[in-house]
């Protein structure tokens, strides 16, 4: 991804990014101007092969206490009214999908996204990475990496950075941008090179 393409989608005036209105913030986002920091301190490299890489290799979804894994957390924080069964499981609730608008009440519709993807990772120095370090990345309750969408969305992004794919819902662009540089440049300073 180009510093330009991650620049452009930034609220120009320096503001927090608006969420689009009924969809939960999510955790560790920034200001706009904090953003902009981050983006200028990225390292812009090329990048890497594939070789190597497999899904497997970020183990995912880790149990968070309760008996409620990574998923469940994050489907129980995006949404409203979640309710669970016994093994922790959402069996009801609504989550407005943020890339599209779309309202969902059935938590098998829905997928965990990874803002900054699994494979994206790979290709930016994450097969470099100690297993820890990859299941702490695909399982980051505390920055904003993680976050309920619909499976349609989920999968037309795919592995793609934001030079390549935009959420269908624009209001949403800007707090894509910002989450997307912050997950960067927490990779880049805490976890190892992920330009």
């Amino acid at each position: 991804m180009t510093a330009l393409s991650e620049a452009s989608a930034l609220d120009p005036a320096g503001r927090r990014p608006r969420r689009a209105q009924g969809t939960p913030a999510l955790p560790g986002l920034p200001t706009a101007a904090v953003a902009r920091t981050q983006l200028a301190g990225l390292k812009v490299a090329g990048q890497q092969p594939m070789t190597g890489y497999s899904r497997a290799k970020f183990t995912h979804w880790t149990g968070q206490g309760d008996a409620c894994d990574t998923r469940e957390v994050v489907l129980e924080r995006s949404g409203r009214d979640v309710k669970r069964d016994a093994e922790c499981k959402a069996v009801s609730g609504t989550w407005v999908s943020v890339y599209d608008g779309v309202t969902i009440t059935d938590a098998g519709k829905l997928d965990i996204e990874h803002m900054v993807p699994l494979a994206h990772a790979w290709r930016s120095g994450a097969g470099a990475w100690t297993a820890d370090r990859r299941k702490e990345f695909a399982n980051d309750l505390i920055r904003p990496q993680l976050l309920a969408v619909s499976a349609a969305t989920n999968r037309s992004k795919g592995d793609q950075g934001p030079d390549e794919w935009q959420p269908l819902a624009k209001a949403y662009w800007c707090t894509y941008a910002t989450a997307w540089t912050n997950v960067k440049a927490t990779c880049q300073r805490r976890l190892g090179s992920l330009p």
